[in-house]
């Protein structure tokens, strides 16, 4: 189903949607929101513009492997934890902060930030490949 309404919808909201799911993130550790909400809207930007255009028009507008943006974010994830051990010799996923000018950054953000990376990479794996089945290569195939 792709109808003109679905096209021009899509081209007007994608936008919309993507801020939303940024503002939703920034605001996610002090309010509700954070990575995980945000990356489900985020998600939801993309999907909508999965079905309205060509995969390989996604994979441009992306500009990176899916997979790989989630196996980044993880691994942003799991750094974040560990700067408070490394730094400061406390637990793991501890907040450490600091300030730049004005604006106090810390790990929390980082976290978020990662798990937003995360879910979005995932699922724009599972819609991408719902799309183009068997344009992924096989992780292990026997023959």
């Amino acid at each position: 189903m792709n109808t003109l309404i679905l096209r021009e919808t899509t081209r007007v909201l994608f936008t919309l949607i993507l801020v939303f799911s940024v503002a939703t993130l920034l605001r996610g550790h002090d309010a509700p929101g954070g990575g995980f909400v945000g990356g489900l809207i985020a998600s939801t930007a993309f999907s909508l513009y999965i079905f309205v255009a060509d995969p390989k028009d996604v994979r441009r507008l992306v500009r990176a492997d899916p997979l790989k943006t989630a196996a980044a974010g993880l691994a942003l994830a799991i750094l974040s934890g560990l700067i408070g051990p490394i730094l400061g010799g406390r637990p793991f996923l501890s907040g450490e902060w600091v300030e730049i000018g004005a604006v106090e950054l810390g790990t929390p953000l980082l976290f978020d930030f990662g798990v937003y990376l995360v879910v979005v990479g995932a699922v724009l794996t599972f819609a991408l490949e719902i799309k183009e089945p068997g344009a992924a290569p096989a992780a292990d195939s026997e023959e």
